[in-house]
């Protein structure tokens, strides 16, 4: 068979994840940029993920935007936390959906009733409707793919991370 079209095509073999010529490469948002540094160390957002992949993906981009997240196993542990920073109470809570040890679908609905102004983010794979709909009914205010996750990240964490006053 005759492949010389292949070179026509920007030698790329006709793999695909390799760019051709006449197509634009994938679009990437600028990241946002940094929060000024607080004075308190209180953290506003709060995360129960247990995925070493994405502690880190969300612990890096905290740090590039000046936003303090704290990682939580269990309720008692997040209550604690709360009570420390005295009356500021948590902007976000992130959950990934698929974390068996925070049991987020009993844990949502207390939180949602303790914390009435707080949002809560869900995360999980792309293929987990029926998961997607229980999270939307205990109480999340929204849940993600874990691509979209990991793409809205910088906003979200600059959104929530930011003092009140800034918040508009």
């Amino acid at each position: 068979m005759d492949h010389s079209y292949r070179a026509a095509m920007g030698g790329n073999n006709g793999r695909p994840g390799r760019m051709r010529p006449g197509f634009a490469p994938a679009y990437t948002p600028a990241d946002p940029d940094p929060l000024p540094e607080r004075e308190d160390d209180t953290s506003r957002i709060f995360a129960f993920v247990d995925d070493l992949f994405f502690q880190a993906k969300i612990q890096e981009t905290a740090r590039k935007l000046n936003v303090k997240v704290e990682f939580c196993k269990a309720e008692k542990d997040l209550m604690e936390r709360i009570k420390q920073s005295g009356e500021e109470k948590p902007s976000l809570i992130i959950f990934d959906m698929n974390n068996a040890n925070a049991k987020p679908l009993t844990l949502i609905p207390k939180l949602k009733s303790k914390l009435k102004k707080t949002s809560i983010i869900g995360f999980l794979s792309h293929v987990q409707g029926d998961l997607k709909q229980k999270a939307h009914e205990v109480g999340c205010d929204m849940v993600l793919p874990r691509s979209a996750f990991s793409q809205n990240l910088p906003q979200l964490l600059r959104r929530h991370g930011a003092p009140e006053e800034t918040v508009g």
